[in-house]
């Protein structure tokens, strides 16, 4: 194993990178930083979004409702927890209504980026599509003008049939 003359600070200094522009691996802190997948997250938040869309969540989300306001209306008085106005209902499902917002944008905004991606893919197998056309094109044009150029079975014949009727008069000619 070579032996390393540097000190242990200037090891410590160029562990991760020697580069300046490249940062370092690690840093010093009092309290880590906690480390998420914003994918994961992403992903999350997209089943959540999926699911406030059905029909499933509105008829759990109605049970829920009528069964807080029936207990709360046609329990004894001891056992309510919250009384006509029903406020803490009203908090309860503005505090959903805040969470379920931005997750619904969040998942609205990673399907317009593979929107964006797949609008990208088509326009590319559209372009491929449309020069292979044009190429298709050119050859048709292409063969259609050989085809003009050769000839026909029929104007094989003409030709033979002229030719047989000038040396047919020819020979008429010499004798």
């Amino acid at each position: 194993m070579p032996r390393d003359d540097r000190s242990m600070d200037e090891r410590r200094m160029f562990r991760g990178s020697t580069r300046l522009d490249v940062p370092r691996d690690w840093r010093r802190t009092f309290v880590p930083r906690p480390v998420y997948d914003a994918d994961a997250f992403g992903r999350l938040s997209e089943r959540i979004a999926r699911f406030l869309g059905t029909g499933q969540f509105l008829v759990y989300m109605t049970a829920t409702i009528l069964f807080w306001v029936g207990w709360n209306i046609f329990a004894p008085g001891n056992l309510r927890f919250d009384e006509y106005p029903f406020i803490f209902l009203t908090l309860a499902l503005s505090l959903q209504a805040s969470y379920a917002a931005p997750l619904i944008l969040l998942a609205q905004n990673r399907q317009e980026a593979r929107d964006r991606v797949q609008y990208e893919r088509d326009r590319d197998v559209d372009a491929r599509t449309r020069a292979d056309m044009e190429f298709l094109a050119r050859e048709m044009a292409s063969l259609r003008m050989a085809v003009g150029e050769v000839a026909t079975r029929d104007f094989l014949r003409s030709e033979l049939r002229s030719l047989l009727a000038d040396l047919d008069t020819r020979e008429d000619d010499r004798v």
